[in-house]
């Protein structure tokens, strides 16, 4: 009698993050749910072949029948892992990746049902399964299991939590240009420095001149002015000097370069999809879970996230990236808060 080895994987889709469909929809179908499977042994001596079951099963099936909802169409497919990528933990293969690498093995097709399983063989080596519901958007958590005749490895991939952001340049006043000086003098008025309803006032003109109306926006909020001087106050005075307004102008600047780069139908808004590139790009690397949470706090109802949220959104991961690394004096990524800090950082954030 054959003892199989076996791995169960809880997993979700969600509109806006990782919720990618099937391959047919090249854009997304790298934002799904990603597991490797490593197969070590062959199923016997002289040959390559490792013999291995793929199921995977939508949960709350009785649930949503009572509810009167059905099932999703859904299916997995299977891919080598690159020579590059082989043996690496915490990368999620990205759109390059499945838009240039052929298929190893797939479910025999997508149906609407409780579950969909496949008995598989394939040459030793690192895989990865991709399950997904056939159209993007569609709502489901879900269990993918694992069965191999022979001891397999097998854990779920996904991007460690990075952030890679540029040296910012501090200059002195007598560095700055005189053009930018002139600039500043008349929007901070007689107490030099540009207090919250003065950066929301610069901001929300900025975005509304013709030349920039590629950028749509609901206009900056008091809230997102306030997390912007937050991030730049150094001297702690709730408002912007020289220095500190310059160094943040080249911040926005760049957001919204980024902005216009990702922004691929130039609709004027980000995509959910577009917005996972160009956190990345911004030096932000999150995991699925984090990445629904940001969708969740900063993308519309029809999951577009414009030019204010997004600058919001870079700004509040950077100034939160920046205090846990404050606090993490000994660099070992765990930080222990009491509740007065716990409040600090939450409520005054």
């Amino acid at each position: 009698m054959t003892t199989w080895s076996s791995s169960l994987y809880p997993g979700e889709w969600r509109r806006g993050s990782t919720a990618g469909g099937c391959r047919n929809n090249p854009a997304t179908f790298w934002l799904n749910p990603q597991f490797k499977l490593l197969l070590r042994h062959p199923d016997a001596p002289g040959t390559s072949d490792c013999s291995f079951l793929v199921s995977l099963m939508q949960k709350d099936h009785r649930k949503k029948r009572r509810e009167g909802k059905n099932m999703e169409t859904i299916g997995f497919a299977v891919y080598e892992v690159p020579d590059e990528a082989k043996g690496q933990r915490g990368v999620h293969l990205k759109q390059n990746f499945f838009q240039t690498h052929a298929i190893s093995a797939r479910s025999e097709c997508f149906i609407k049902s409780r579950e969909v399983s496949r008995r598989l063989r394939l040459p030793a080596g690192e895989y990865v399964i991709v399950p997904s519901t056939f159209k993007p958007h569609k709502e489901a958590d879900f269990i993918l299991r694992v069965f191999s005749e022979k001891a397999a490895d097998s854990e779920e991939l996904d991007d460690d939590v990075v952030a890679e952001l540029p040296i910012e340049n501090y200059l002195d006043e007598s560095q700055i240009d005189a053009g930018f000086k002139s600039l500043f003098r008349q929007l901070a008025g007689p107490d030099m420095e540009i207090s919250i309803n003065e950066l929301q006032t610069i901001l929300n003109r900025i975005t509304g001149e013709p030349t920039e109306k590629d950028l749509k926006t609901d206009g900056f909020t008091k809230e997102a002015c306030r997390s912007m001087i937050n991030l730049m106050d150094s001297d702690g005075s709730g408002k912007l000097g020289l220095v500190e307004f310059n160094v943040l102008w080249e911040k926005i600047q760049r957001y919204m370069t980024i902005f216009r780069n990702y922004d691929l139908d130039k609709s004027g808004s980000m995509s959910s999809y577009e917005m996972r590139r160009a956190l990345e790009s911004a030096g932000f690397k999150l995991t699925n879970h984090l990445f629904q949470l940001i969708i969740l706090r900063y993308a519309e109802e029809d999951m577009a996230v414009d030019f204010d949220n997004f600058v919001t959104c870079l700004v509040r991961l950077e100034s939160t990236f920046k205090t846990f690394k404050i606090m993490d004096t000994d660099a070992d990524g765990v930080i222990a808060l009491n509740v007065s800090q716990w409040l600090s950082l939450t409520v005054f954030a």
